[in-house]
């Protein structure tokens, strides 16, 4: 089941990824301060958002970058388990 996301909410989480943050800490505070929930929560809600199409509608760019990020590290942990497709490591 998709979650839904409220508009503001997607925009707000948009924005944070969309900076460059350059200390430590910072972007976890802004976490904190705009949507009041942990980092592994607020990751979480990332990874959701970024298959919706309001995503696509508010923050293309940010969306596909985000996007290819998490494919790649997918890509890149499936290959150091030693599996082709990144899902059942151990059928052939």
């Amino acid at each position: 089941m998709a979650r839904e996301f409220d508009p503001e909410t997607a925009r707000t989480i948009l924005a944070i990824e969309r900076k460059t943050w350059l200390f430590p800490g910072v972007k976890e505070q802004r976490v904190r301060a705009d949507l009041d929930v942990t980092m592994t929560r607020y990751y979480q809600m990332v990874n959701a958002l970024i298959d919706t199409e309001l995503a696509l509608q508010i923050d293309p760019a940010t969306t596909y970058r985000l996007r290819h990020i998490r494919d790649a590290r997918q890509r890149s942990r499936s290959a150091r388990r030693g599996c082709s497709t990144g899902r059942y490591p151990n059928l052939a």
